[in-house]
């Protein structure tokens, strides 16, 4: 291990040479464009990088042992706060995984599934657009910033308007979801899916044709598809690579075995070649999002599976039924005993591959619980992606990745 004296950089476990003009620079964690607590300890020859390792554990909550010591209702909004640019596709994941762990996945009732898939892809477009938003902030389009935003809060109304909250929503439940859509909501959805189609071209009007813009992101953060598939990337880092995957069709969930979309990909590789697909995903959501709203006015009412043993009752027999009432009771105090068993129930969050393990021993609580968080990965490829590039491509690569911290430290 280094010896630590006044003259040279003390590291702990890294060990850096210092030769000629090579010197260390910590990038983050307060630079703004980090994306959250991501400190990257750079060894650079002039003002290119020659060695990059990333250092996480800021914003560490021990997020994965609060959800083996909480029941599995109570754990939910917690879910919130992993990625919390996309909160409803973190409650999902969770809840899908506990479905299955109880077998009650088939059970949830139609409208549920239809209005989980509503949320899911809405959830995908706001996240998308926060990327964009604060992708093209970090390499320098300030206008792009604000057009993004304003487009974001009409989604952020929508969101709003369901379940009461903008941010962090708790907007789905184990074996369905808490609400009806409000009357007039899908009114609301259709006149911001008619408005958006032109909002991205006004985005791609200023982007994709911009010389500034174009010299910043192609032939910068090139994945080859070897390295995506060795570093575990998943989502729209795997796809820019040519590698066609998207769990939406390889292990259909909900609705989308049912749905018509395509799965954009890129043999392009770089920043660039990410960016036309992250345009074209939300061109596909909005595709999507208008089959399901067909699909709701079919559907009954219902919207929680019927599972006394997991599931309460619905209101009107918990306030007239002695019997599921004591269910309802024993079901919030003691919480739901799963059977003994393990799952694990992989996900297309906007950001890649979100899952949850879980281990059940037939108690309230999991055993062990452990999450699979895309942007995890698509940290850990930043030491083989970086270096050869120059300290201004740093902010684009990161940018590009589309990391979020609150489920990479979780």
């Amino acid at each position: 291990m280094q010896q630590r004296n006044r003259l040279e950089p003390y590291f702990e476990n890294l060990v850096f040479e210092r030769e000629d003009n090579k010197m260390v620079v910590n990038f983050g964690p307060q630079h703004p464009s980090a994306h959250g607590q991501l400190r990257l300890i750079l060894e650079m020859d002039g003002e290119q990088i020659t060695k990059a390792v990333p250092d996480i554990g800021y914003l560490h909550r021990g997020m994965e042992k609060m959800g083996e010591n909480m029941i599995y209702n109570e754990f939910l909004p917690t879910t919130d706060r992993m990625d919390y640019i996309a909160a409803t596709s973190n409650n999902y994941a969770f809840a899908l995984a506990v479905e299955r762990l109880l077998g009650i996945e088939d059970k949830v009732p139609r409208r549920a599934k239809v209005i989980r898939t509503i949320l899911l892809e809405l959830n995908r477009i706001i996240s998308h657009l926060f990327w964009l938003a604060t992708h093209a902030l970090d390499v320098g389009a300030m206008s792009v910033f604000l057009y993004c935003f304003r487009e974001r809060e009409y989604a952020m109304d929508l969101m709003e308007e369901y379940c009461g909250a903008r941010l962090t929503h708790s907007a789905v439940r184990i074996g369905g979801v808490p609400l009806d859509l409000p009357e007039g909501w899908l009114d609301h959805l259709n006149w911001f899916l008619n408005n958006l189609p032109e909002q991205i071209k006004l985005y791609e009007g200023l982007l994709t044709e911009n010389r500034i813009w174009r010299m910043r992101l192609e032939e910068v953060g090139i994945v080859p598809p070897e390295m995506a598939k060795s570093w575990a990337c998943s989502g729209i880092m795997l796809r820019g690579s040519g590698i066609e995957y998207d769990i939406r069709k390889e292990e259909p969930y909900e609705l989308y075995e049912e749905l018509d979309f395509d799965i954009p990909v890129s043999d392009r590789c770089d920043s660039y070649g990410r960016y036309l697909l992250y345009m074209e995903e939300m061109r596909q959501s909005i595709r999507i999002i208008r089959q399901l709203i067909t699909m709701y006015k079919d559907t009954g009412p219902e919207l929680m599976a019927h599972a006394p043993e997991y599931i309460s009752a619905p209101k009107e027999d918990i306030m007239t039924q002695n019997y599921s009432l004591m269910e309802h009771f024993v079901l919030v105090t003691q919480g739901m005993r799963p059977p003994v068993g393990e799952v694990y129930a992989p996900t297309e969050s906007p950001k890649g591959e979100l899952g949850f393990f879980i281990r059940s021993e037939g108690e309230p609580y999991a055993y062990r619980m452990k999450i699979r968080a895309p942007s995890f990965w698509h940290t850990g490829i930043l030491q083989d992606l970086l270096p050869g590039h120059y300290l201004a491509d740093v902010v684009t690569i990161i940018g590009s990745t589309n990391i979020v911290f609150g489920e990479i430290d979780r």
